[in-house]
Protein backbone atom coordinates (compact mmCIF):
# COMPACT_ATOMS: atom_id res chain seq x y z
CA UNK A 1 0.00 0.00 0.00
CA UNK A 2 1.15 3.08 -0.75
CA UNK A 3 -0.41 4.95 2.02
CA UNK A 4 -1.24 2.28 5.02
CA UNK A 5 -5.38 2.71 4.48
CA UNK A 6 -7.63 -0.12 4.38
CA UNK A 7 -11.07 1.57 3.46
CA UNK A 8 -14.29 -0.69 3.87
CA UNK A 9 -17.49 0.55 2.52
CA UNK A 10 -21.25 0.12 2.43
CA UNK A 11 -22.29 -0.42 -1.35
CA UNK A 12 -26.24 0.84 -1.29
CA UNK A 13 -26.61 4.36 -0.81
CA UNK A 14 -23.07 4.53 0.21
CA UNK A 15 -20.41 3.99 -2.89
CA UNK A 16 -23.83 3.80 -5.01
CA UNK A 17 -26.41 5.81 -5.57
CA UNK A 18 -29.64 5.01 -4.08
CA UNK A 19 -31.87 4.79 -6.91
CA UNK A 20 -29.30 3.62 -10.08
CA UNK A 21 -26.55 2.12 -8.47
CA UNK A 22 -24.47 4.34 -10.47
CA UNK A 23 -20.82 5.12 -8.83
CA UNK A 24 -20.25 7.25 -11.57
CA UNK A 25 -19.37 10.17 -8.86
CA UNK A 26 -17.20 8.60 -7.23
CA UNK A 27 -14.95 7.92 -10.43
CA UNK A 28 -11.97 9.62 -9.98
CA UNK A 29 -11.55 8.95 -6.30
CA UNK A 30 -11.58 5.05 -7.27
CA UNK A 31 -9.06 5.53 -9.93
CA UNK A 32 -6.38 7.29 -6.73
CA UNK A 33 -7.39 4.15 -4.43
CA UNK A 34 -6.15 2.03 -7.39
CA UNK A 35 -3.34 4.50 -8.46
CA UNK A 36 -2.21 4.32 -4.57
CA UNK A 37 -3.07 0.54 -3.88
CA UNK A 38 -5.28 0.96 -1.56
CA UNK A 39 -7.24 -2.00 -0.84
CA UNK A 40 -11.06 -1.43 -0.95
CA UNK A 41 -13.09 -3.72 0.89
CA UNK A 42 -16.68 -3.87 -0.30
CA UNK A 43 -18.56 -4.51 2.90
CA UNK A 44 -22.23 -5.22 2.31
CA UNK A 45 -25.56 -6.94 2.45
CA UNK A 46 -25.26 -7.86 -0.84
CA UNK A 47 -24.27 -11.50 -1.43
CA UNK A 48 -20.80 -12.93 -2.55
CA UNK A 49 -22.23 -12.94 -6.51
CA UNK A 50 -23.63 -9.88 -6.39
CA UNK A 51 -20.34 -8.69 -5.00
CA UNK A 52 -17.77 -10.34 -7.25
CA UNK A 53 -20.13 -9.04 -9.96
CA UNK A 54 -19.98 -5.28 -9.20
CA UNK A 55 -15.83 -6.02 -8.36
CA UNK A 56 -15.85 -6.85 -12.21
CA UNK A 57 -17.44 -3.77 -12.52
CA UNK A 58 -14.81 -1.84 -10.48
CA UNK A 59 -11.97 -2.99 -11.28
CA UNK A 60 -11.11 -4.64 -8.05
CA UNK A 61 -9.44 -7.51 -7.31
CA UNK A 62 -9.58 -7.35 -2.94
CA UNK A 63 -11.12 -9.13 -0.37
CA UNK A 64 -14.51 -8.41 0.36
CA UNK A 65 -17.31 -8.94 3.21
CA UNK A 66 -20.45 -10.25 2.27
CA UNK A 67 -24.32 -10.54 3.68
CA UNK A 68 -23.29 -8.48 7.10
CA UNK A 69 -20.09 -10.26 7.79
CA UNK A 70 -21.66 -13.52 7.15
CA UNK A 71 -18.39 -13.89 5.66
CA UNK A 72 -14.78 -12.74 4.44
CA UNK A 73 -13.96 -13.44 0.78
CA UNK A 74 -10.40 -13.26 -1.02
CA UNK A 75 -9.46 -13.76 -4.03
CA UNK A 76 -7.41 -16.45 -5.52
CA UNK A 77 -3.31 -15.89 -4.98
CA UNK A 78 -4.47 -13.16 -2.28
CA UNK A 79 -1.61 -12.82 0.13
CA UNK A 80 -4.44 -13.89 2.49
CA UNK A 81 -6.24 -16.85 0.85
CA UNK A 82 -4.19 -19.17 3.01
CA UNK A 83 -5.53 -17.72 5.97
CA UNK A 84 -6.31 -20.63 9.10
CA UNK A 85 -9.47 -21.39 8.85
CA UNK A 86 -10.41 -20.46 5.17
CA UNK A 87 -12.23 -22.94 3.09
CA UNK A 88 -12.83 -23.13 -0.63
CA UNK A 89 -15.89 -20.96 -1.91
CA UNK A 90 -15.75 -21.50 -6.16
CA UNK A 91 -13.00 -20.44 -7.01
CA UNK A 92 -12.47 -17.65 -3.86
CA UNK A 93 -11.03 -18.78 -0.13
CA UNK A 94 -13.48 -17.56 2.91
CA UNK A 95 -13.60 -17.28 6.33
CA UNK A 96 -17.58 -18.45 7.31
CA UNK A 97 -18.47 -16.20 10.09
CA UNK A 98 -22.22 -16.42 10.08
CA UNK A 99 -24.89 -19.54 9.72
CA UNK A 100 -25.37 -21.62 6.57
CA UNK A 101 -28.22 -20.02 4.93
CA UNK A 102 -30.48 -23.58 4.54
CA UNK A 103 -30.48 -22.87 8.47
CA UNK A 104 -31.49 -19.24 8.32
CA UNK A 105 -34.17 -20.19 5.98
CA UNK A 106 -36.04 -23.14 8.37
CA UNK A 107 -36.31 -20.58 11.15
CA UNK A 108 -37.58 -17.94 9.09
CA UNK A 109 -40.24 -20.64 7.87
CA UNK A 110 -41.35 -20.31 11.82
CA UNK A 111 -41.56 -16.61 11.43
CA UNK A 112 -43.47 -16.52 8.40
CA UNK A 113 -45.76 -18.88 10.48
CA UNK A 114 -46.53 -16.56 13.42
CA UNK A 115 -45.86 -12.86 11.32
CA UNK A 116 -46.22 -11.31 7.86
CA UNK A 117 -43.28 -11.49 6.93
CA UNK A 118 -41.65 -12.19 3.34
CA UNK A 119 -38.35 -13.13 2.64
CA UNK A 120 -36.12 -13.16 -0.45
CA UNK A 121 -36.70 -17.01 -0.54
CA UNK A 122 -40.14 -16.77 -1.12
CA UNK A 123 -39.92 -14.37 -3.57
CA UNK A 124 -39.58 -14.99 -7.88
CA UNK A 125 -36.25 -12.96 -9.52
CA UNK A 126 -39.30 -10.57 -11.16
CA UNK A 127 -40.41 -10.36 -7.26
CA UNK A 128 -37.10 -9.18 -6.25
CA UNK A 129 -36.58 -7.16 -9.66
CA UNK A 130 -39.53 -5.16 -8.34
CA UNK A 131 -39.16 -4.30 -4.74
CA UNK A 132 -35.13 -3.43 -5.53
CA UNK A 133 -35.01 -2.08 -8.77
CA UNK A 134 -32.41 -4.45 -10.19
CA UNK A 135 -32.25 -5.66 -13.42
CA UNK A 136 -33.02 -9.16 -13.88
CA UNK A 137 -29.34 -10.85 -14.26
CA UNK A 138 -28.47 -8.39 -10.57
CA UNK A 139 -31.71 -10.03 -9.05
CA UNK A 140 -31.11 -13.32 -10.09
CA UNK A 141 -27.33 -12.24 -8.22
CA UNK A 142 -28.69 -11.16 -4.90
CA UNK A 143 -31.01 -14.89 -4.68
CA UNK A 144 -28.08 -16.91 -4.29
CA UNK A 145 -27.63 -16.68 -0.79
CA UNK A 146 -25.43 -17.91 1.94
CA UNK A 147 -25.64 -16.43 5.16
CA UNK A 148 -28.79 -13.86 5.30
CA UNK A 149 -32.29 -13.59 4.61
CA UNK A 150 -33.52 -10.06 3.81
CA UNK A 151 -37.25 -9.46 4.24
CA UNK A 152 -40.30 -7.26 4.00
CA UNK A 153 -42.89 -6.37 7.17
CA UNK A 154 -45.92 -4.39 5.92
CA UNK A 155 -45.30 -1.81 8.80
CA UNK A 156 -42.61 0.59 8.95
CA UNK A 157 -41.40 -0.15 12.32
CA UNK A 158 -40.78 -4.16 13.28
CA UNK A 159 -42.06 -5.07 16.38
CA UNK A 160 -40.04 -6.55 18.95
CA UNK A 161 -42.02 -9.99 19.13
CA UNK A 162 -40.32 -10.53 15.64
CA UNK A 163 -37.17 -9.41 17.10
CA UNK A 164 -37.27 -11.90 20.31
CA UNK A 165 -38.35 -14.81 18.41
CA UNK A 166 -35.08 -14.52 16.14
CA UNK A 167 -33.10 -14.20 19.22
CA UNK A 168 -35.10 -17.38 20.87
CA UNK A 169 -33.61 -19.37 17.60
CA UNK A 170 -30.49 -17.97 17.48
CA UNK A 171 -30.63 -15.08 15.74
CA UNK A 172 -30.72 -11.68 15.12
CA UNK A 173 -32.41 -8.97 13.17
CA UNK A 174 -30.68 -5.62 11.70
CA UNK A 175 -32.06 -3.65 9.13
CA UNK A 176 -30.61 -2.04 6.02
CA UNK A 177 -31.69 0.60 3.09
CA UNK A 178 -34.49 -1.25 1.84
CA UNK A 179 -34.82 -5.08 4.27
CA UNK A 180 -35.10 -5.82 7.69
CA UNK A 181 -31.97 -8.63 7.66
CA UNK A 182 -32.12 -12.19 9.54
CA UNK A 183 -28.92 -13.47 9.98
CA UNK A 184 -27.17 -15.69 12.85
CA UNK A 185 -26.67 -14.02 16.53
CA UNK A 186 -23.13 -11.88 16.69
CA UNK A 187 -22.67 -11.59 13.37
CA UNK A 188 -22.33 -8.34 11.95
CA UNK A 189 -19.81 -5.96 10.00
CA UNK A 190 -18.12 -4.66 13.06
CA UNK A 191 -16.89 -8.08 13.26
CA UNK A 192 -16.08 -8.86 10.19
CA UNK A 193 -14.00 -5.69 9.52
CA UNK A 194 -12.01 -6.21 13.19
CA UNK A 195 -11.55 -10.07 11.44
CA UNK A 196 -10.20 -8.63 8.26
CA UNK A 197 -7.82 -5.87 9.83
CA UNK A 198 -6.40 -8.57 12.21
CA UNK A 199 -5.69 -10.27 9.23
CA UNK A 200 -3.90 -7.42 7.65
CA UNK A 201 -2.11 -6.63 9.73
CA UNK A 202 -0.78 -9.68 10.83
CA UNK A 203 0.38 -10.37 6.97
CA UNK A 204 1.96 -6.75 6.63
CA UNK A 205 3.15 -6.07 9.89
CA UNK A 206 2.36 -2.54 9.22
CA UNK A 207 0.58 -0.09 11.59
CA UNK A 208 -2.79 0.49 9.68
CA UNK A 209 -5.62 3.84 9.30
CA UNK A 210 -8.82 2.03 8.72
CA UNK A 211 -11.79 4.19 7.62
CA UNK A 212 -15.50 2.95 6.84
CA UNK A 213 -18.58 4.29 5.69
CA UNK A 214 -22.04 3.07 5.02
CA UNK A 215 -25.10 4.99 5.41
CA UNK A 216 -27.83 2.74 7.45
CA UNK A 217 -28.30 1.07 10.84
CA UNK A 218 -26.60 -2.15 9.63
CA UNK A 219 -23.85 -0.30 8.80
CA UNK A 220 -23.09 1.13 12.33
CA UNK A 221 -20.63 -1.85 13.98
CA UNK A 222 -18.63 -0.86 10.68
CA UNK A 223 -18.07 2.32 11.57
CA UNK A 224 -17.93 1.53 15.27
CA UNK A 225 -14.75 -0.72 14.39
CA UNK A 226 -12.60 1.78 12.59
CA UNK A 227 -10.13 4.66 12.68
CA UNK A 228 -12.10 7.16 10.30
CA UNK A 229 -15.94 6.43 10.50
CA UNK A 230 -17.79 8.28 8.02
CA UNK A 231 -21.96 8.51 7.61
CA UNK A 232 -23.38 9.25 4.11
CA UNK A 233 -26.92 10.80 4.11
CA UNK A 234 -29.82 9.21 2.57
CA UNK A 235 -31.52 10.43 0.02
CA UNK A 236 -33.71 13.35 1.51
CA UNK A 237 -30.23 14.60 2.94
CA UNK A 238 -30.54 13.71 6.77
CA UNK A 239 -29.06 11.38 8.59
CA UNK A 240 -29.45 8.10 10.21
CA UNK A 241 -29.11 8.58 14.05
CA UNK A 242 -25.60 7.92 15.06
CA UNK A 243 -22.90 9.36 17.57
CA UNK A 244 -20.02 7.91 17.79
CA UNK A 245 -16.40 9.47 18.21
CA UNK A 246 -14.66 10.77 15.56
CA UNK A 247 -17.57 10.50 13.02
CA UNK A 248 -17.34 12.51 9.72
CA UNK A 249 -20.24 12.91 7.61
CA UNK A 250 -20.18 13.31 3.92
CA UNK A 251 -21.92 16.66 2.16
CA UNK A 252 -23.61 14.35 -0.34
CA UNK A 253 -25.49 10.97 -0.66
CA UNK A 254 -24.26 8.39 -2.62
CA UNK A 255 -21.17 7.94 -5.06
CA UNK A 256 -20.66 11.91 -4.85
CA UNK A 257 -20.53 12.24 -1.44
CA UNK A 258 -18.29 8.83 -0.77
CA UNK A 259 -16.01 10.13 -3.98
CA UNK A 260 -15.48 13.80 -2.40
CA UNK A 261 -15.07 12.27 1.41
CA UNK A 262 -12.54 9.56 0.55
CA UNK A 263 -10.41 12.36 -1.58
CA UNK A 264 -10.24 14.46 1.18
CA UNK A 265 -9.35 11.55 3.81
CA UNK A 266 -6.36 10.42 1.01
CA UNK A 267 -5.20 14.25 1.18
CA UNK A 268 -4.95 14.27 4.62
CA UNK A 269 -2.92 11.03 5.86
CA UNK A 270 -0.68 12.02 2.50
CA UNK A 271 -0.20 15.07 4.24
CA UNK A 272 0.46 13.36 7.66
CA UNK A 273 2.73 11.02 6.21
CA UNK A 274 4.57 14.09 4.41
CA UNK A 275 4.83 15.84 7.58
CA UNK A 276 6.48 12.76 9.23
CA UNK A 277 9.23 12.75 7.29
CA UNK A 278 7.60 9.71 5.54
CA UNK A 279 8.58 7.54 8.89
CA UNK A 280 4.89 6.11 9.03
CA UNK A 281 1.71 7.07 10.41
CA UNK A 282 1.80 8.14 14.43
CA UNK A 283 -1.55 6.20 14.31
CA UNK A 284 -2.86 2.66 14.35
CA UNK A 285 -6.49 1.66 13.79
CA UNK A 286 -7.69 2.76 16.83
CA UNK A 287 -7.01 6.60 16.42
CA UNK A 288 -7.87 9.18 13.44
CA UNK A 289 -5.15 11.08 12.13
CA UNK A 290 -5.42 14.82 13.26
CA UNK A 291 -7.89 17.07 11.08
Amino acid sequence: MDLPLLIFTDLDGTLLDHQTYSFEGAGQTLRRLRECSIPLILTSSKTRAEILKLQERLGLNDPFIAENGGGIFFPPGHALSDVAGAIPFNGHRGVVLGKPYAVIRAIFANLKRKFHVRGFGDMTVDEIMQHTGLNREAAALAAQRDFTEPFLFPAEELPEEVEKAAADAGLAVTRGGRFHHLMGAGQDKGRAVAETVRLFQEKTREQIITVGLGDAPNDFSMLQAVAIPVLLPGPDGTFADLDIPRLRRAPFPGSRGWGMIVASILDEVAQQRCDDGNAGPRNTTGSAPNR
